[in-house]
């Protein structure tokens, strides 16, 4: 039960417990950034609540069964339409959420992106968790919990999720360097776009070895990735600041600190990348 999800062990347990006690609520909201498994503890979550052999059936019961295929008609996720989440939405979970279960002994309702929702959208929503049936439960996932009513806030169990670590993130995305796991920033939402610019960033690392081996005039011969990569330079420059702080050069990261700046001020991009790099060869090197 929850094995394969990654970090937030702490709400592991708090969910373990609630369904080893039976002590489920009727309404839950999983706060917390992108990213971080939130969806995912909801699904699981949401099988172990429908499971007819109170959560010992190894995914042999009807309800499993049906869960895993993705078939089980006492599941049901919300998704935005659109830009948000609909009142018609929220009143087409209310006509469901009033008829009985059909497989299993409880019906699962998720929202998802629930801070999506309109004023409308939670007022609606509200009815349903001041006096919902008996045998529903509904879980709301929000990356924004200041958009949510205080009055739906006060009828959920808030559970906070924090971010993954980085030695989680890397066993993970073991594909990733250390450095590069730090770009993750404690999430998974950046991975697919960190994966496709994996030779990117090795270059961004050869880059620093250049400046603290080689002549300056071999850096600025071979630091293409910078010169070529106006459109995502800004990550490419946080990239440069981790590999230089773990590398211990702690001057360069000033300097590229003010090249982030001139460069938001629309300077020279050639003249910046080139001042960059002479700069910091100057400091490395105590010249």
């Amino acid at each position: 039960m929850f094995d394969k999800l990654v970090g937030n062990e702490e709400i592991k347990k708090l969910l373990k417990e609630a369904l080893e006690t039976n002590n489920v609520s009727h309404s839950y909201m999983f706060s917390g950034i992108s990213g971080i498994g939130k969806k995912l503890f909801a699904i699981e979550f949401a099988k172990e609540i429908m499971c007819l052999e109170n959560h010992e059936c190894n995914n042999t019961c009807d309800s499993c069964i049906k869960f895993n295929a993705e078939s089980n008609p006492d599941f049901s996720i919300v998704i935005p339409d659109g830009n948000s989440i609909k009142v018609n939405q929220i009143r087409s979970l209310q006509e469901d959420i009033a008829k009985k279960p059909i497989i299993s002994n409880k019906k699962v309702y998720i929202i998802e992106n629930a801070d999506l929702m309109s004023e409308e959208s939670q007022n609606c929503l509200l009815k349903t968790l001041e006096e919902p049936p008996e045998y529903a439960n509904i879980i709301l996932i929000v990356s924004n919990e200041s958009r949510m009513l205080p009055t739906i806030k006060s009828r959920c169990v808030i559970l906070k999720f924090s971010k993954i670590n980085n030695q989680d993130l890397l066993k993970s995305a073991s594909n990733l360097t250390e450095e590069q796991v730090e770009l993750l920033d404690g999430s998974f939402e950046k991975l697919p776009e960190l994966e496709a610019k994996t030779e990117e960033y090795e270059s961004v690392k050869r880059i620093v070895d250049t400046l603290k081996n080689k002549e300056l005039v071999d850096v600025l011969n071979n630091s293409d990735v910078l010169y070529n990569g106006k459109d995502v330079i800004g990550e490419l420059l946080d990239f440069l600041n981790i590999v230089f702080m773990k590398n211990g050069l702690i001057e360069p990261i000033e300097i590229v600190e003010k090249t982030k700046t001139k460069l938001k001020y629309n300077n020279n991009y050639e003249m910046c990348i080139d001042n960059l790099l002479m700069k910091c060869y100057k400091a490395i090197h105590k010249i």
